[in-house]
């Protein structure tokens, strides 16, 4: 179906991971959903999804967010896609990014993991690194503090004022995409403001 787009958050599963920043494109699926007054069932592919569109008349959007973890995301992410007869050029990843800044977003199709576990087993799973990723700045821990529990800790105070915000950028950008492409997705996400 050319105007069906799989919209896939990444995170962890269980009330000890839903806060952390490695969740945070969970919460942007969450967010997409709330949106449209979508509903989550389960799915056989593993996964919890939410079907909805754009808006009346426009593309439809599969959310999609995994019951395992964040490196065996793959599985899903192709079980949902077949199922609904998605092709690896409509699927949308939304995932935490350390290389970037909190508060920050970066849309771009294709490219390496970056040692994003999630990215990795997508990519492997799907035979193709082809897909839209929607980048969340989490930006680097300070100090000697390792990446890996950075990202499984939660955002502090000050970041929890910003989030929501982020979150609704996050879903802004996703809307873009299906809307209008990602070259003037990019063009309105990555001006300076």
């Amino acid at each position: 179906m050319a105007d069906t787009w799989l919209v896939m958050g990444l995170g962890n599963p269980g009330s000890r991971y839903e806060k952390t920043r490695h969740n945070v494109g969970q919460m942007v699926v969450d967010e997409l959903a709330a949106r449209r007054g979508a509903s989550w069932r389960q799915h056989k592919a593993g996964a919890r999804v939410a079907e909805t569109w754009l808006r009346p008349g426009a593309a439809k959007l599969v959310l999609v967010k995994s019951n395992g973890y964040m490196n065996t995301s793959g599985g899903p992410a192709v079980g949902v896609a077949q199922f609904f007869g998605v092709a690896a050029d409509r699927i949308i990843v939304v995932h935490d990014e350390l290389d970037i800044p909190f508060d920050q977003l970066k849309l771009k199709a294709g490219g390496g993991h970056g040692g994003h576990n999630g990215l990795r087993d997508i990519a492997k799973a799907l035979a193709t690194p082809d897909f839209v990723r929607v980048r969340v700045g989490i930006g680097r821990p300070l100090g000697r503090q390792d990446p890996a529990d950075w990202v499984l800790s939660e955002f502090g105070s000050t970041e929890r004022t910003t989030l929501p915000i982020l979150v609704a950028d996050a879903a802004d950008a996703v809307e873009m995409v299906v809307d209008d492409g990602l070259i003037a997705a990019q063009q309105k996400v990555h001006a300076p403001k």
